[in-house]
């Protein structure tokens, strides 16, 4: 099939399309489908810490974590416990027994255990300045708009939201309650992700021709009543948001540049109870500019695991396997026929460097790098690139 570009009137038909169908009411779906709602989850696979940790510097900004799953537990409190100017001041959650567990192991008093059905109470707590959204995608809005109404400064998850609506609901309520809105793109913060950054800055490889990014795994046997990744209320189209988002953002912030064009494919395969609300595979081409292109797949049924992003330039390759993850990075440079290994620095200062700049943003003034502007941004890039999936046709951006 010829791709031909699809005009303004179409795309906002197709978005709208795909909006409603992302931020459709739970009612709709099969009966235990994930609702939209925050609810308390089981205790994560996670390891607690075993003592405290030591009590907080004087100045040291205040953070309610809202949403106790693995990533909460796991990464965002003890990054916080890490940071030079950040806490852990409460925690959040539906599940009372996981709240007061995380409280102990924090060292915090029973007072600074919340509920969903109590959250605004953190109005009056002058303990929490900030408040870290980890929620499933589809309620990031809601809460952060409820945060911004308890007078907290909020860094929220990616995605930021399913919609372009929802990102410029939450911008507004930011902007209402003058307080700052920061985007968790970690990778902005990471060793070998900064150090491709400057190296692209730097031309080291000449003009780029191409940007190629992989974030790929299969997922078990599930369905969107077990996992929240894959209900459409929750998590919107599936794989793009979650973990493609990643090669999106790499294709942007090494490119340097916005794409002119996009055109994509998506895969739901039939009688997948794992996909029976979620796409299973998102393939996107973009072109800048510049004349460079960019190819982006993302999927959540395809082996082997990869994490790639790889870029091509007229003097020789970049290359990043894994890419974006916790841990585990490997960055490696080509150019004039000849390779060398790079090793910039521990991966794993990403996550508490990325909270203390936002407490630098709400101590100092200071700019944020990943502001709610960018989260806007690329939500509004993937909805063009579920349209011109929807219409099968190129989009002209």
């Amino acid at each position: 099939m010829t791709l031909r570009p699809i005009s303004r009137r179409r795309f906002l038909q197709f978005t709208s399309a795909s909006l409603a169908a992302s931020c459709l009411a739970p009612s709709v779906f099969a009966a235990g489908s994930l609702p939209r709602r925050a609810i308390g989850m089981p205790f994560p696979n996670v390891t607690l810490p075993a003592t405290p940790p030591p009590a907080p510097a004087a100045g040291s900004v205040g953070f309610a974590v809202v949403g106790l799953g693995y990533y909460g537990m796991a990464i965002v409190m003890p990054a916080l416990a890490r940071a030079e100017r950040c806490h852990v001041a409460a925690v959040v959650s539906g599940n009372p027994d996981k709240a007061a567990r995380a409280a102990a192991a924090y060292g915090l008093p029973d007072d600074a255990i919340y509920s969903y059905d109590n959250f605004a109470a953190l109005a009056r707590d002058e303990r929490v300045e900030a408040v870290y959204i980890v929620l499933p995608s589809g309620l990031h809005a809601d809460w952060t708009e409820q945060a911004f109404a308890a007078g907290k400064h909020v860094l929220c998850e990616k995605p930021m939201a399913l919609s372009s609506a929802e990102c410029t609901r939450m911008i507004s309520a930011s902007e209402s309650a003058g307080k700052k809105l920061m985007i968790g793109y970690r990778c902005h913060f990471e060793p070998y992700n900064l150090h491709a950054m400057a190296l692209m800055r730097e031309q080291a490889i000449g003009k780029i021709r191409s940007i190629e990014t992989l974030q790929q795994y299969r997922m078990g046997p599930t369905s969107p009543a077990d996992n929240w990744r894959v209900a459409r209320a929750l998590a919107g189209g599936g794989p793009l948001e979650d973990y493609g988002i990643y090669g999106l953002q790499a294709a942007l912030y090494l490119g340097g540049e916005m794409p002119t064009h996009i055109r994509a494919v998506t895969t739901q395969p039939a009688n997948d109870p794992r996909f029976a609300e979620t796409f299973a595979s998102v393939r996107t081409e973009m072109q800048f500019p510049s004349g460079a292109t960019a190819t982006l797949f993302t999927s959540y049924d395809t082996e082997p695991g990869r994490n790639l992003v790889a870029v091509q330039g007229e003097l020789g390759s970049l290359v990043m396997e894994p890419a974006t993850g916790y841990d585990g990075q490997r960055l490696s440079l080509t150019k004039n026929g000849s390779s060398e290994e790079l090793a910039p620095g521990d991966p794993a200062v990403q996550f508490h460097r990325q909270c203390d700049h936002f407490a630098d943003a709400i101590r100092d003034g200071s700019e944020i790098i990943v502001p709610g502007e960018m989260g806007l941004r690329d939500v509004r890039l993937m909805e063009a690139i579920y349209a011109s999936a929807a219409a099968g046709e190129e989009i002209a951006l």
